[in-house]
């Protein structure tokens, strides 16, 4: 003889069992009619869309598909009619205030007792965080793609340009691997930042340091975030100044001194600084970025008809590239024992803007690095 009443209760426990495993689920568990009319809607649903239960059940699914999407749904109750389980895929769904979700769906049919197909169950799992990562990623690549582009440029340039400056192939390789390892040092503080900008301070003491001297180095200005042009061109122009600096003036010896001081001022304040030797467009109107790299040291007289007339590829770079690439002026001055360089440009094509946030010359404060 059959217990019953046993079945009953083995039945009532599962059902009760997985009432609470569907209720407990992270994922949305939807069921629905074969006329699209749900009937029942879990926690996560409620927590996914922003219907309760009161409001979802008994509404049509199609309050939550997009209008242009619509179609989706003829599809799915044809295939669960004829028994289909529509695997996952990825589709947009709608919730209550509107917003739109990215979801990936999976749709298996429901049967009676009597086998036949009454219903649609529908796992929802919300996978905007998955998208919106996949999308930085895309856009990380094409930035990436198009930075090392860039880079070769530059590093094909550095060659042309030292090439023709150099007939000695160990002085030549010398330059180059300098050259390429400061353009090393400004990516690897962009990276740092995942190429948000990096400070003017970091940017400076990453290019100097390996020249030593920190005590007879000091800096002064705001603080400021510079934009990943403005990074790469200002490193370039640091780097062959430590250079020539670390060779020929301050940074070679005990008693030189080298002072790095930027502002901000208005552009009827520092338009239009250029000299007969600057190269790069004159800079008027908004707030103007100015910075000074001025070193001192004891001039070794052998060493003066070089220094004033020497045109290398640090030059180049000092009145033309940097002042051209952030759209402003530059001035270099030498003379025996000193070294003055001048640029002006556009605080807007150096400074990363912060909302709320205004550098100020006034906030200058000097430290030695």
């Amino acid at each position: 003889m059959t217990d019953t009443k046993g079945s009953d209760r083995l039945d009532t426990l599962a059902d009760g069992r997985l009432a609470a495993i569907v209720d407990s689920s992270f994922d949305a568990i939807i069921s629905k009619d074969l006329n699209s009319i749900i009937t029942s809607w879990n926690l996560a649903a409620e927590r996914m869309f922003g219907y309760s239960a009161e409001e979802a059940v008994g509404q049509s699914i199609l309050m939550l598909i997009p209008d242009h999407l619509k179609s989706e749904e003829t599809e799915i109750i044809s295939r669960v009619r004829a028994g289909e389980r529509v695997a996952s895929y990825e589709t947009t769904r709608k919730r209550k205030d509107g917003t739109l979700i990215s979801v990936s769906l999976t749709v298996s049919p429901i049967k009676n007792a009597h086998g036949e197909i009454v219903g649609a169950s529908k796992i929802a799992r919300d996978i905007s965080a998955a998208k919106e990562s996949e999308r930085r990623i895309r856009l990380l690549m094409r930035e990436v793609n198009h930075r090392v582009k860039n880079q070769f440029a530059v590093i094909l340039s550095m060659v042309r340009e030292t090439s023709k400056r150099s007939s000695d192939p160990r002085d030549f390789e010398e330059l180059i691997r300098a050259r390429i390892m400061a353009l090393s040092r400004s990516h690897d503080l962009l990276v740092t930042s995942e190429w948000a900008g990096a400070s003017l301070f970091d940017l400076i003491q990453e290019h100097l340091k390996p020249f030593g001297r920190e005590e007879q180095i000091l800096l002064s200005g705001p603080v400021l975030t510079l934009q990943s042009n403005a990074v790469q061109n200002l490193g370039m122009a640091f780097h062959e100044l430590g250079t020539n600096s670390s060779k020929y003036g301050a940074l070679g010896s005990e008693d030189g001194r080298v002072e790095i001081t930027w502002t901000i001022s208005s552009g009827a304040q520092g338009a239009g600084v250029k000299t007969a030797g600057a190269q790069g467009s004159g800079v008027s109107g908004g707030r103007e970025f100015q910075l000074l790299w001025n070193e001192t040291s004891t001039p070794h007289s052998a060493e003066q008809r070089e220094e004033t007339t020497r045109k290398g590829f640090g030059t180049v770079v000092l009145q033309r590239v940097a002042p051209q690439s952030l759209g402003g002026s530059a001035e270099l001055e030498r003379s025996p024992g000193r070294l003055n360089w001048r640029l002006s440009a556009p605080l807007a094509s150096i400074i990363v803007p912060q909302a709320g946030v205004d550098a100020d010359a006034d906030a200058a404060l000097g430290f030695g690095i």
